[in-house]
């Protein structure tokens, strides 16, 4: 059966919680919602006033984990002060969840190219999971969406070092770019292994640049914005975007953004997590 992709046209804070609805499942216990904090000087990233109808919904706890670059959000420290500067800790409870090591280790049985993955470890501290995810471009992956959230969203500072570098930090910037893909796939499914059924995903393709909202310098939106998705599935929410802009032909930035996808080959991506059983390729887009 093809995975549900819930989806809208229309941008706001509203239809974001409505798609959520659309699920039809209560995420469990205590929920960790994991939102792209911004990097300081990024005009791109989604803000925290825009998810607050659906987070107070859940009730959840905005989690982050330190980056393994220089920047704003490197140290625990810098990290708290960038969560407050873009008002995240003023709207909702924050956990830095690899504020604190050591770090925990989720096994990786059937990974491709790695077998551990190092996250933050307050994870353990929650029961679900509602992933908030920016879809747009990236420097290395090609494209973020709700795969990147789960594997370098969730992993710890050394545990970004550890997948960007297929198992070896010291090659964080020389690896193999495959192996890094695959990786990255490696390590989000941990993390809904972890998680079990207690995920869900929204996607919002707005304020689509080629670039990361972890470029500090980034550039402006090429595309103009598309929609929310919401869905159970990682895979076939992700695909549903890749899918969203090839299709948005009429759009004069979107070759801009393929080629940026395509010359990372971003789609290795998605097709490793469908290969490891995160999810699937094969979807219903219903639009809402």
């Amino acid at each position: 059966m093809k995975s549900k992709v819930y989806f809208s046209k229309e941008i706001t804070s509203g239809k974001v919680l409505e798609l959520y609805n659309k699920i039809g499942k209560e995420l469990d216990g205590k929920v960790a919602v994991k939102v792209h904090s911004g990097e300081i000087g990024n005009q791109n990233f989604i803000s925290a006033e825009f998810w607050k109808p659906v987070i107070d919904a859940v009730n959840g706890t905005v989690v982050e984990c330190n980056t393994a670059y220089e920047g704003a959000r490197n140290t625990t420290e810098k990290h708290i002060k960038t969560m407050e500067e873009h008002g995240w800790s003023k709207l909702f409870d924050v956990d830095i969840l690899d504020a604190e090591g050591p770090d925990m280790v989720l096994p990786i049985e059937k990974g491709i190219k790695i077998k551990e993955n190092y996250v933050g470890k307050n994870m353990k501290n929650y029961d679900s999971v509602l992933v908030l995810s920016h879809f747009k471009g990236h420097p290395m992956g090609g494209y973020g969406g709700a795969i990147k959230q789960l594997s370098i969203g969730f992993a710890s500072s050394y545990g970004k070092a550890y997948i960007h570098g297929v198992g070896n930090p010291d090659n964080f910037w020389t690896s193999d770019h495959d192996s890094f893909l695959e990786s990255m796939a490696d390590a989000a499914l941990s993390v809904t292994e972890y998680f079990k059924e207690n995920i869900i995903y929204i996607n919002v393709m707005k304020n689509m640049s080629v670039d990361c909202d972890c470029c500090a310098v980034a550039e402006d939106p090429c595309m103009k914005d598309i929609g929310i998705l919401a869905s159970t599935d990682p895979v076939a929410i992700d695909k549903a975007c890749l899918d969203l802009v090839y299709a948005a032909t009429d759009d004069p930035g979107r070759d801009h953004l393929i080629e940026r996808i395509e010359s990372r080959n971003g789609i290795l991506t998605v097709n490793s997590a469908e290969k490891l059983g995160l999810g699937s390729t094969e979807y219903e887009l219903i639009e809402c």
